[in-house]
């Protein structure tokens, strides 16, 4: 049912059963202590995906984590939302990096990113949420996902038509995905695989300071 399930209206519907079922991308999660995300968006005449990447400390998971969010009308593997392999852990040696006597706070070792030692010019004592937020802008391209991670459950051969680095991410406790400018014009945009449909009125809001209370819990 290509035709059916390229349409506007359906890939809004699968985004709000995301929502539902709290598989949604959420900056504010209680859970995680925003640091960055990326949205990608890849269409065909037949086919569309597409992955909101957040990343966040997160302090029970011991890692700052990219967790990707997939949906789409031809994934290759599981469902919409999120699987366990969409977590994908960043921090090599996070048992040098927190204080064993006092989690949540850096020991002030470098942080080693896929193999690569980072010096952020931690303090002994200091919010690992802070540190961890060091690494962005100059580091974020080792936080966030590389191609091979990005298809692992999408056809390899779909074009990318729309990649955004900001976007007016909503409020899920206000606003359902079906409700807000930003995925209804994404919606478009993968349905038509025409990026000149995205055209948003709002302001950005994906910098992790615009969600205070994310990490809280």
């Amino acid at each position: 049912m290509p035709e059916v399930s390229k349409s506007t209206d359906w890939i809004l519907s699968q985004l709000d059963r995301s929502a539902e079922d709290f598989t949604f991308p959420d900056l504010g999660h209680g859970y995680y202590f925003a640091i960055d995300s990326r949205l990608h968006a890849y269409s065909d005449v037949d086919r569309w995906a597409m992955i909101v990447e957040t990343v966040g400390y997160n302090p029970r998971g011991g890692d700052v984590l990219d967790v990707l969010h997939v949906y789409g009308n031809c994934l290759t593997d599981g469902q919409p939302g999120f699987e366990n392999e969409d977590f994908l852990g960043r921090i090599d040696n996070f048992e040098e990096v927190e204080d064993e006597a006092e989690p949540e706070m850096s020991t002030g070792a470098d942080v080693i990113i896929r193999g690569r030692r980072i010096n952020l010019f931690a303090q002994p004592g200091e919010d690992l949420p802070a540190v961890f937020r060091r690494l962005v802008p100059a580091h974020r391209d080792l936080l966030l996902a590389h191609e091979d991670e990005l298809r692992r459950r999408i056809p390899a051969d779909i074009p990318e038509v729309l990649t955004l680095e900001e976007w007016h991410q909503p409020d899920l406790f206000e606003t359902t995905p079906s409700q807000s400018e930003v995925y209804r014009q994404l919606a478009d945009v993968l349905a038509t695989a025409d990026p000149a449909r995205y055209r948003p009125t709002e302001l950005p809001n994906t910098h992790w300071s615009n969600w205070p209370d994310s990490g809280s819990l």
